[in-house]
């Protein structure tokens, strides 16, 4: 369960402080499939980031596992940002210079107790898993966007993390394969059964998540102007 109470968030000072987030409330729970729909600068990236441990609130509280992770000390967040949650953004961020195993690896590599073996083997069954197997060796060049997504998606999900945040994660990519990406986002909540939370402004992702809410100015609306937003695209 992820609890977000009263969240606040600005940025810049005196007179060109910009209050983005505006008291969010929201409850997600295990499982769910939750989609943020908005214009650009609703505050939906924000809010992931804030969600994610990315970003700290000026107020409010992100309460998992009954902990507010925000009282954490920086190396404690650090490692729930690491184990608990994966982040799937519409950028890929992948290093250039290793090749697609070695980008999934990384996260994993973090942990000391993990065995670079290990990971390796784990990193070749998730790309394997997200259909690049006859991929691996290749770097991000070497790659279309639609296989850089699925680095970007195997390596959010190294280290079975329990949350997955999504930040426009079929923006890049033209109509079919945007299409195999939400698919397969899908699949992965059905058969790990894990949470998936995404910010974005493509209706077929909205149309498929079982929770959908719509961000204006800051704030969360009601669901009937989500689903007005929708209708008129």
């Amino acid at each position: 369960m992820l609890i977000i109470n009263n969240i606040h968030k600005s940025f810049g000072q005196g007179k060109n402080r910009l209050h983005v987030l505006k008291g969010i409330d929201l409850i997600i729970k295990p499982g769910d499939v939750f989609t943020v729909i908005g214009p650009s600068g609703a505050g939906k990236s924000t809010l992931l980031h804030v969600l994610g441990g990315l970003d700290q609130p000026d107020q409010g509280e992100v309460i998992l596992d009954h902990e507010n992770i925000y009282r954490l000390r920086d190396r404690q967040l650090s490692r729930v940002r690491n184990r608990k949650f994966g982040f799937i953004f519409q950028f890929y961020h992948l290093l250039p210079e290793f090749t697609a195993v070695e980008n999934v690896m990384l996260p994993a590599l973090v942990k000391d107790e993990e065995e670079i073996k290990t990971v390796r083997q784990a990193s070749i069954a998730l790309l394997e898993q997200v259909g690049l197997k006859d991929r691996l060796a290749h770097k991000p060049n070497e790659l279309s966007g639609g296989e850089q997504q699925r680095v970007a998606i195997a390596r959010a999900l190294i280290n079975k993390p329990r949350i997955l945040l999504c930040d426009e994660p079929t923006g890049n990519l033209d109509s079919e394969n945007g299409q195999a990406i939400i698919d397969l986002l899908m699949s992965l909540n059905a058969s790990n059964h894990q949470t998936l939370v995404i910010v974005t402004h493509d209706e077929a992702i909205a149309q498929r998540s079982r929770r959908i809410t719509y961000m204006r100015d800051g704030r969360l609306v009601s669901l009937p102007e989500a689903e007005t937003a929708l209708r008129s695209g």
